[in-house]
C-alpha cells in the first residue's frame, strides 16, 4: 500500500491539506498528517483546529513513498523554518520518493534547493520564491517534474491531488476518485 506524509503547520491553508488526505484516502493511499511543532494539533490560517496523525520529530519520512506540503501563510514559512520538514523532504527526494507542494509551499521546496532548474507552480505574486531557488514557474495549476509536483493555489487543490493520486497509486485509481467526488475540472 502506497503511504503519504502530509506536514501540517499553524497557519496552513487547511483545505489544501485536507483535500490532498481526503482524495489519497479516498484511494487506498495510506496518510499521515504530521503536526509540525510542539504538539499534536495545529491551527490553520482561518482558524481551524487540527488534531493531527502524529508529531512531525516522530514520523519516519523514510518509510512514505510521498511527501506533502500544504500552503498557506504564515504555514509555509514555519514548514520553511522546520529542520524536520527539510530533512524529510530532501531524503524522501533523494530515494525518488514524491515530493509535493501546493500554493506557497513550493517556494519552500525551491528554498530547500529541490527545484533548481525545474519547471514549477506557486501562488501567484509568489514567484520571485521559485525563482531565488533557481525554479522556473509555469503559471500552470499543477506542473509535474520527475518526482515532484507543485500546485497553484486552493483552486488547484482537487487536480494536485488527483495528479499525487495518479502517481502514487496509478491513473486508473486517480480516474475512480475523480469520477466518485464528480469532479468535472
Amino acid at each position: 500500500m502506497a503511504r503519504a506524509l502530509i506536514f501540517f503547520a499553524d497557519g496552513l491553508e487547511e483545505c489544501e491539506g485536507l483535500i490532498v488526505v481526503d482524495i489519497l484516502r479516498r484511494a487506498g493511499v495510506e496518510v499521515d498528517i504530521a503536526a509540525v511543532g510542539d504538539g499534536d494539533r495545529v491551527t490553520s490560517s482561518h482558524g481551524v483546529t487540527i488534531l493531527c496523525d502524529v508529531r512531525a520529530s516522530e514520523a519516519d519520512a523514510a518509510s512514505y513513498d510521498a511527501v506533502v506540503l500544504p500552503g498557506g501563510l504564515p504555514g509555509s514559512d514555519n514548514l520553511q523554518a522546520s529542520e524536520t520538514v527539510r530533512a524529510a523532504c530532501l531524503a524522501a527526494d533523494e530515494a525518488g520518493g514524491l515530493v509535493c507542494a501546493i500554493c506557497a509551499a513550493p517556494g519552500v521546496l525551491a528554498s530547500f534547493g529541490l527545484l533548481d532548474g525545474e519547471p514549477a507552480s506557486v501562488f501567484p505574486g509568489r514567484e520571485r520564491f521559485l525563482e531565488e531557488g533557481g525554479a522556473r514557474c509555469t503559471g500552470e495549476q499543477v506542473t509535474v517534474c520527475g518526482n515532484h509536483v507543485t500546485g497553484q493555489a486552493l483552486g488547484a487543490a482537487v487536480p494536485f491531488a488527483l495528479e499525487v493520486c495518479a502517481l502514487l497509486v496509478g491513473r486508473e485509481a486517480s480516474d475512480a476518485v475523480r469520477d466518485a467526488i464528480c469532479w468535472r475540472g
